[in-house]
This record gives C-alpha cells, structure tokens and sequence, in this order.
C-alpha cells in the first residue's frame, strides 16, 4: 500500500484527503507543518506527497510551500509532489512545476482527477525508483566484473558471479574470511580479488602454503627465527606474520596444518603476539586473515584433526568456491582465456562441456596447454584435447572404466561412422585395445 503524506495547517483540508485517499486504497499519513513533513518523509516510505503552499494565517505568498517543495527535493530528488494552490498561488505553484514538483492542483479539487493524477504519479514514481535500482544493480555489477577482470579472474556462470559478489562484499570489512572448495576450483583467485578490493590493497599481501611446511619448521615460517635457532639458522629469519604486518596473509591449505602447528596459530589470533623461535622478545602484529581449504574442516574437527576454536577464528566468513563441472558455462570461457585466438570445433566445445574436470580449472590449463604445443595451429576438435569424443546428437555418454560388450561396440561403431579412434575415446580405451576386442568378438571394421 502506497503511503501518501498530506502537509496542510487546516483540519478540514487534512480529513477531506485522508478520507478521499483512505477510500481509494492509500495509506494516508498527515504533518500540519513543514517541519514535521520533513521529519516524516526522512523516516518513513513515503511514495508521494500531497502540500499546501502557506501555512500561516497571515502569509499567502507561496514562499513556505517553495521552501518546503526544495528541501523535500533535498531529501528525496525521485518523490512526486503535487501542490495544492489557491488562486493567489497559482504564478508560484507553476514556476515550482517547472523545477521539478508533480503536478499542482487548484481549490476546490476535483475528487476524480485527483485521484487519477495520484495514481499515475505513484506508478510513474515507482517505475522511477524501480529504474534506478536497475541501474545502480548494473554499476555495481560493472564494478565487480571489472574488480575481477583486474586480478585475472575468468568466469561466466551465475555461480561464480555469486562468488565474486560476496567478495567483493567482505572484502570491505577486516574480518577472517575462509575460503573452500576442491584443488583447482580457483581459491587463491578469490583471495586475490578480496585483497585488490580491501582497504589494504596497498598493503603487504603475504600467502603461505600452511600444508607444505615442514612440522619442524612452520613455527620459524611463521613466526621468524633468531641466528642459531636451529641448526641451519644462520641468519635472522623474517616470519609470515612479521611481513605481513599491517596487510594480509593468505594462510592456504590450512586444513593440512598439523596440530602443533595450529596451536601456534590459535595464539596469535587470539593475541596478535609471538615471539621469534629462539627469543624471549614477545612482538606484535596486526593482520588481516584469509585462509582457504579443500577439506572439510567440520569433519575434520569430529575426527580430532583441527581444532574447533581455531575453526571459529578462521570461519568467520566463509566463500564456497564450486567446482567446475557445477559451472558449465565457465568451461569454454576458460578455455578460451588460456587458447587466445585458436577456434575450438563443436564436437571439441562438447567434449570440453561433457567432461568432469576432477581437476577443475588447474586440470582445464593443463590441457589446454598441452594442446596448445601439440597442435599449434588449425581449429582444435575434440580429439585434440584428449578427451572422451560426445556426439552432439546422441543421448550416449561415454564409456569410462566400463569392459564394453559386443553390442556397445557396435553401436559405439554405427554411431562413429567406423571411425576407430572416436569410438576407442568414446569407449575409454586405446586404438590397440579396442582393436583386440573387435578382433577377439569378430567385428567387421574399417582398417
């Protein structure tokens, strides 16, 4: 229900409108001054305002409406305003429709074209406002795909865009963000562009594989280490946590950290403090953290592998990253990105879209970067890229791990046209065993 706001000093004008207005479906809302309209229209949702042009006994200028009418433009520029004029009014109430007012309407008013002027004007209003939203929508959207595009961010699925919306969204803000998803999937992509979109962009950004280091030496990785610390410590060494200082640190694989060296973690986010492996100097350090994993971590804290209170510190945020064949259409975008200006066929295009890619998005540049040396020039089919071969026609699927009877060779053979090598990929198996098997069911093929 629209809700329309009527400012009038006089009684009977204010009852006559609500009750016009009531009638026909709004919800009517009344100030008497114009100081009260103003206090109304900047706390609630008004979607048009009904005023009248004086509102002392003694002054019929129009100029307390005028000054009214540009300060609710101030607060809301989109909000309709109709002017409710007399006669003495008339000059002023036009010049205010000039700079922007609705409509104006003289007294006595005409119940019916009141209402019909109300009415479009609220829809007008809406569809305004409905506009705007659209196109602050669309900016914003600009502005994410651009944030993305920025660090090297390839997509094209709504799944994705979802992702980078929400990073977008905390990478304002200093809270730890935990990123998840399988290897591959793109997490350190997501990392980056939180980063590039913090207010400590031009700070230190600091990454880490927290599952690759040594359990004897992730205290000296992140804390640092004094000269003779250890038997290799000949030098001072600089800690991930001292370099990343006033910046960010990018904790990956944090699901690998082995539990020592997660209660050394635990500590300095609890306290932001540490202390150097041999020294007795307690340092201080401000950081914000994003760290990621391809575990489930839940799982992971029932089985005793993660500690649950450095889960709640890490998880503050979490960004789910999909896998790839939970995006289809960033498939051929991607490929596309790492094969500039190759044409890909069709049945290569379907071969790309069929696969699983357990890989994710690693496994599609590796290939694509196999194929690029193996096959420089030309368009790129299916065949090229070394995967299962699926006729845009068919509602088959290829044939992975399977021992392929007689029959499905022969249908596997009808549908190929006898080409052997499309056969032998659709069926997951090389040209020199399917020729065994044709030979070993006495199958008549093309040589």
């Amino acid at each position: 229900m629209t809700k329309v706001l009527i400012v009038d000093d006089n009684a009977a004008v204010l009852e006559a409108l609500s009750l016009l207005l009531e009638i026909h479906g709004y919800d009517v809302v009344t100030a008497t001054t114009p100081k009260a309209a103003l206090q109304i229209v900047n706390y609630q949702a008004i979607g048009l305002v009904l005023q009248d042009m004086n509102f002392s006994a003694d002054t019929t200028s129009g100029e307390e409406g005028r000054e009214l009418f540009f300060a609710l433009r101030e607060l809301n520029p989109l909000l309709p305003i109709i002017l409710i004029t007399a006669w003495t009014e008339l000059e002023q109430a036009v010049e205010l429709v000039k700079a922007g007012a609705a409509d104006y309407i003289p007294k006595p008013w005409d119940d019916s074209k009141l209402i019909t002027t109300i009415k479009n004007l609220v829809a007008l209003g809406q569809a305004v406002s409905q506009n705007k939203v659209l196109k602050q929508q669309a900016a914003n959207f600009d502005n994410t795909r651009q944030a993305a595009v920025n660090i090297g961010l390839v997509y094209e699925s709504a799944a994705m865009q979802r992702v980078v919306d929400m990073s977008v969204q905390v990478a304002k803000s200093d809270v730890p963000v935990l990123i998840t998803g399988p290897n591959g999937s793109g997490k350190e992509k997501i990392a980056e562009l939180i980063q590039s979109q913090s207010p400590l962009n031009q700070s230190a950004f600091v990454k880490v594989n927290a599952g690759a280091l040594p359990q004897e030496l992730i205290e000296a990785e992140l804390f640092g280490a004094e000269v003779g610390a250890f038997t290799s410590a000949n030098k001072t060494r600089i800690g991930r946590f001292e370099a990343a200082n006033q910046g960010t640190l990018f904790l990956d694989e944090i699901g690998n950290l082995p539990l020592s060296g997660q209660v050394k973690l635990l500590r300095v986010l609890q306290t932001g403090e540490f202390e150097k492996l041999g020294s007795v100097k307690t340092q201080k350090t401000d950081v914000r953290i994003i760290s990621a994993t391809n575990s489930d971590l839940t799982r992971d804290i029932a089985n005793g592998a993660f500690r649950e209170d450095l889960f709640y510190r890490l998880n503050v945020i979490e960004i789910n990253v999909p896998p790839l064949n939970e995006r289809g259409d960033d498939v051929l975008a991607l490929a596309k990105h790492f094969l500039p200006g190759r044409d890909i066929s069709l049945t290569g295009q379907q071969a790309l879209q069929a696969y699983a890619w357990p890989g994710n998005v690693r496994e599609l540049e590796n290939v694509c970067r196999r194929v690029s040396i193996l096959h420089p020039d030309g368009t790129l089919d299916a065949e090229d890229f070394g995967l299962p071969f699926v006729n845009g026609d068919s509602n088959t699927e290829p044939n992975r791990g399977k021992e392929p009877s007689k029959l499905e060779i022969e249908a596997a053979l009808t549908e190929f046209n006898g080409t052997i090598s499309k056969v032998a990929r659709y069926l997951g198996l090389s040209r020199q065993a399917l020729y065994r098997r044709l030979d070993k069911y006495g199958i008549d093929y093309k040589s």
